[in-house]
């Protein structure tokens, strides 16, 4: 069963892509017709290869790996935010600092940093300072934690990226490319669907348009985090089980047992 409709996607303005003259040739497979001088995206195209994207999404959350979703152009921004947060993933949303995958361990330390000036406020460390150092160590802590308080709790390099707007966020395409981490995006007509492994052509300026895919992929995501939560669950439950019966004599071993006893 699909997990939307033609009709959702009509609704959320999908379909609409960009002027004629921006378009990229790459995308004319996904292209339906041009009108009033803007290509129309087709949706039978669309609902492919997003049912292609949640499929590989939801076995890598089923797996326990994250994916890492970067949106900072500002229609966008909120939308990512509360979704990967819904999601209980990680997500850039500011600018794409350099070296996010490909100097990951510098990132690390920025991360380790900001952890670390949280807890001089809040242990109380930093009330020995004079009011100036103070001041200064806030304002460091609020831009370290602007630019990466949504990744806090990456502590390795993300299964996977999803990307809104893959032309504007090129170098995060780029660097995932470099490292081999399989990308995902949506991709509008001037934009070129090759540079991801899995693309999903859709409008990626509308509000409505990117809120209605990210929604249908953290219903994908979350679906694997709880199969694999209901799989950790039944595991437990058949080790726990296991160990019982060891524990516990089989009952013809006890009958022989008690028969030899009595042959005694």
């Amino acid at each position: 069963m699909s997990r939307t409709t033609i009709q959702q996607l009509l609704g959320a303005g999908v379909h609409f892509g960009h002027l004629k003259r921006k378009w990229d040739p790459q995308m004319a497979p996904y292209i339906f017709m041009e009108k009033n001088g803007i290509h129309i995206i087709d949706l039978n195209k669309t609902l492919v290869k997003l049912e292609e994207s949640c499929a590989a999404l939801k076995q890598i959350a089923k797996s326990g790996k994250k994916v890492l979703f970067v949106g900072t152009k500002k229609q966008a921004k909120e939308i990512v935010a509360a979704k990967a947060t819904n999601m209980n993933m990680p997500f850039v949303t500011e600018r794409w600092p350099g070296g996010m995958l490909t100097n990951f361990v510098t990132i690390r330390k920025s991360v380790k940093k900001m952890t670390s000036l949280e807890n001089m406020l809040k242990d109380g460390t930093a009330n020995t300072m004079s009011k100036k150092e103070r001041l200064v160590l806030g304002r460091t802590k609020a831009k370290l934690e602007k630019d990466f308080g949504s990744i806090a709790d990456l502590n390795r390099l993300p299964a996977a990226i999803f990307i809104i707007d893959i032309k504007r966020e090129h170098i995060a395409v780029a660097e995932a490319k470099r490292l081999n981490i399989p990308t995902f995006g949506i991709v509008d007509t001037n934009s070129n669907p090759n540079e991801v492994d899995f693309a999903i052509p859709a409008n990626d300026d509308a509000a409505d348009s990117v809120s209605l895919i990210l929604e249908i992929v953290g219903e994908a995501i979350n679906e694997g985090l709880r199969e694999r939560k209901s799989e950790k669950a039944d595991e437990k439950e058949s080790s726990e089980k296991a160990s019982e019966e060891k524990k516990t004599p089989a009952t013809e071993e006890v009958a022989e047992v008690k028969a030899e006893a009595t042959e005694e």
